[in-house]
C-alpha cells in the first residue's frame, strides 16, 4: 500500500467522524463504504463479530453500538429511511478488527488502530510518569519541611527517621521503612518513596499532613 493512498485513508477516517454533545462517532453506513465493504448485508456481518468481540471484552456493547436510522437519496431523487449505527472510535477498532484483512481499507485500518492504540498507551504511561515525579517531589518537599519544625525542636535526623518509619508501619499494615525496603528489594542508600506507586507516594504525603 503505497503512502498517498495511506494518507487518504486516514483523512478519510478521521474526516467522517461526528460530535455529538462532545462525544465522538462514527456512522455504520460511512464506515462500510470506508472499509471497502459494496453490500451492508456483508458489512453487518462484521459489526456482529465486532459486538460480541465487545461484550467478550467485558465493555456494553450497546455503549458502543447504537441503533440509529439514516435517510439516504435513491436514483429518483426521492429519499428513505434506512438502518444504521452510531459507533465510536473503539467500536471501530473492533470491526476493523474482525474485517476481511485481504481489503486494503481493513488491513490499513488494523494497522492505524494498532498505532493509535500504542500511541495512546505511551500518552498514558508518559502521564503517569509525570504524576508519580509530581507527587514524589512534593513529598521530598513536605518531608523537608516537616525535618525542619523537627530539628527547631531538638529532633535530630536518627528521631526523624524513626519518626518516618513509624509513619510507614501505621502505612504499609505494621511494616517499618526497612521491612518494605526489603520486600522492595531497594538498596539502603536509596529512598522508599523512589520504588512506591503514585497512590502509596501521594498516601505517604497526606499521612504527613
Amino acid at each position: 500500500m503505497n503512502k498517498e493512498i495511506i494518507i487518504q485513508l486516514h483523512f478519510n477516517f478521521e474526516n467522517s467522524a461526528k460530535k455529538e454533545a462532545e462525544i465522538e462517532y462514527w456512522h455504520a453506513r460511512d464506515l462500510q463504504i470506508l472499509l471497502g465493504y459494496n453490500e451492508w448485508r456483508n458489512f453487518i456481518q462484521v459489526i456482529n463479530k465486532a459486538k460480541q468481540a465487545c461484550e467478550n471484552s467485558g465493555h456494553v456493547a450497546a455503549d458502543h453500538f447504537v441503533d440509529t436510522n439514516k435517510m439516504v437519496s435513491l436514483g429518483s431523487g426521492s429519499h428513505r429511511e434506512v438502518d444504521d449505527i452510531k459507533l465510536t472510535r473503539y467500536a471501530c477498532y473492533l470491526i476493523a478488527q474482525n474485517g476481511d484483512p485481504r481489503k486494503d481499507e481493513i488491513a490499513f485500518a488494523q494497522t492505524y488502530f494498532a498505532v493509535q492504540t500504542r500511541k495512546q498507551e505511551l500518552i498514558e504511561a508518559r502521564i503517569s510518569e509525570m504524576e508519580r515525579l509530581q507527587a514524589r517531589e512534593k513529598l521530598s518537599q513536605s518531608e523537608k519541611q516537616l525535618s525542619g519544625v523537627l530539628f527547631e525542636r531538638g529532633v535530630d535526623s536518627q528521631g526523624f527517621a524513626r519518626i518516618r518509619s513509624k509513619g510507614d508501619q501505621a502505612l504499609f499494615g505494621g511494616h517499618t521503612t526497612q521491612q518494605m525496603k526489603d520486600k522492595l528489594g531497594v538498596l539502603d542508600n536509596r529512598a522508599l518513596a523512589d520504588f512506591l506507586p503514585t497512590i502509596s507516594i501521594k498516601a505517604k504525603d497526606f499521612a504527613k499532613e
